[in-house]
């Protein structure tokens, strides 16, 4: 019977960086972008000192743009919501850092608590409120970056039809 164990045959891989994968420059899959998410998230010196409230409109302000994505840091104080949209040709991540929002579908409405993620494709229709009698937070990463957020009539039960920039 052999008694070599396998790190005594074949070595200590961490110590042979040769046989290591690289590290991702960018995120390339789904599972990646909601790590990236819940990373940002729960790094919270990263995103919370740059938190602004506006009473007229929806505060937003882009936390990384890269090649193939965008995050985005938005706020949304009680009655605030995006309209009823989609994302043109980006797929994104929505992750709710404080307070709670509503996001509704054709498909009903479902409230979103701290921690909670949304993953959507190019074509998802959404709206998201605050709901709540609390100001709320969210991320958004966009693949790749947002450029078009076309509006679309009220068709949820309950939604409204108001332009807004970012959602």
């Amino acid at each position: 019977m052999n008694s070599d164990s396998d790190l005594q045959i074949a070595g200590d891989i961490l110590e042979v960086q040769h046989l290591l994968r690289p590290a991702p420059e960018h995120p390339a899959t789904v599972a990646e972008f909601v790590g990236l998410a819940r990373g940002i998230a729960g790094d919270r010196s990263r995103w919370a000192p740059l938190v602004q409230y506006d009473a007229t409109t929806r505060w937003y302000h882009r936390l990384l743009s890269r090649p193939t994505y965008d995050v985005w840091l938005l706020s949304w104080i009680p009655g605030q919501g995006s309209g009823l949209h989609d994302h043109g040709l980006s797929s994104g991540v929505l992750t709710v850092l404080d307070g709670e929002l509503t996001e509704r579908t054709d498909r009903g409405k479902r409230t979103l608590g701290p921690g909670a993620q949304r993953i959507f494709a190019p074509g998802y229709v959404h709206e998201v409120v605050n709901d709540s009698l609390e100001p709320a937070v969210s991320l958004h990463i966009y693949y790749p970056g947002l450029t078009d957020m076309p509006m679309h009539a009220a068709q949820c039960a309950g939604a409204t039809a108001t332009a807004t920039a970012t959602a």
